[in-house]
């Protein structure tokens, strides 16, 4: 049998394919079965400072809702405030206790000083690793892209000195260059590259006439871009390549390793499939490399990559403009109705 094994920003992993971070995480026996279906490391659900936030202006106005109503009321009861980040952090350490595998907490901060704050409360927690989930949504027209940039090295390079966990980010795909800003962030120190965010985008409705906000799954074919993104890093950083997105069984993990990604994250696979088709994916890849007679991903990792192919336009727009080239090619496959 084929050795699944990978090392992914220094953890040893029994196998590549990582839960990501969502509510799955928060129900303890719900992460033992991801464990037991073969798991081999598990993000928690990430800490949102938005949500925090919000939850503490909801509680105090709550609280002083009738405050002026009496005046006995103001001092009859001991002030009480939110808890702040504590519940997450409890779960996040029970979650530790209970699991043999792995586990790395998530972190998405609006000010820096919050992001250093937390980063170093879940240390103490005594989580494996960290990921840090970077994205900027532009509602500004004055905030530069290099504006962006700047913050987040800051932020990741004040974090990198404040704890001692490998260190991950989870970016988005909508910079001006992603590749020049990973690079960067490598040379920060940076322990690993999540590759990508799946970003939450608000919708329409039509007969309502107002904004609604579906909650989307990713798709399959929604792989093809972290797989390009993978594919070109390899060998260019020292930091590990994490794929996500659009992944959905175990050919989809093939791909991602033969274009040079040490590990995937799964998330949408699991709510449309449940959790014993993280077992099925694990076979799916295993079988393929025994067809292929690997013994390990380290004979394929990277096989595909922009750094191993000789093919020079692999990676780049020539494949799209010789598909122009060819219309009568795309209309014997897509005949006009």
């Amino acid at each position: 049998m084929a050795n699944l094994s990978t090392n992914y920003m220094g953890l040893s992993l029994k196998n590549p394919l990582v839960v990501g971070a969502c509510n799955l995480s928060l129900d303890t026996d719900v992460a033992r079965k991801m464990e037991d279906a073969g798991a081999s490391a598990i993000v928690f659900k990430s800490l949102f400072e938005e949500q925090i936030n919000l939850e503490s202006m909801q509680l105090e106005e709550e609280l002083n809702e009738y405050v002026e109503r009496h005046a006995e009321m103001i001092s009859l009861f001991p002030e009480i405030r939110h808890a702040g980040p504590g519940e997450h952090l409890d779960k996040l350490a029970r979650l530790k206790d209970v699991l043999d595998i792995p586990v790395i907490g998530s972190l998405n901060c609006i000010n820096p000083e919050t992001w250093i704050e937390y980063a170093v409360e879940m240390e103490k927690t005594g989580i494996d690793a960290l990921e840090l989930n970077f994205y900027a949504t532009p509602v500004s027209f004055d905030l530069t892209s290099g504006d962006v940039e700047k913050d987040q090295l800051q932020i990741l390079k004040k974090i990198k000195e404040k704890v001692s966990l490998p260190v991950s980010v989870k970016l988005s795909p909508f910079y001006s260059n992603p590749l020049q800003l990973i690079r960067q962030m490598d040379e920060v120190g940076v322990d690993g590259f999540v590759l990508f965010n799946r970003l939450f985008q608000p919708d329409i409705d039509l007969s309502e006439e107002g904004h609604r906000f579906p909650f989307h799954l990713s798709q399959p074919s929604d792989y093809r871009l972290p797989l390009r993104y993978a594919g070109l890093l390899h060998k260019e950083v020292k930091g590990s390549i994490c794929s996500n997105t659009g992944i959905f069984n175990g050919s989809d993990m093939a791909r991602m390793i033969l274009a040079g990604a040490d590990c995937v994250q799964v998330v949408s696979a699991v709510y449309k499939h449940k959790v014993p088709h993280l077992t099925k994916m694990l076979q799916e890849l295993s079988d393929w490399m025994d067809e292929k007679k690997y013994k390990s991903l380290d004979d394929f990792r990277g096989k595909l990559s922009k750094a191993s192919v000789k093919d020079p336009y692999a990676y780049k727009r020539a494949q799209y403009v010789d598909l122009l080239m060819r219309p009568v090619e795309l209309l014997k496959k897509y005949p006009q109705v």
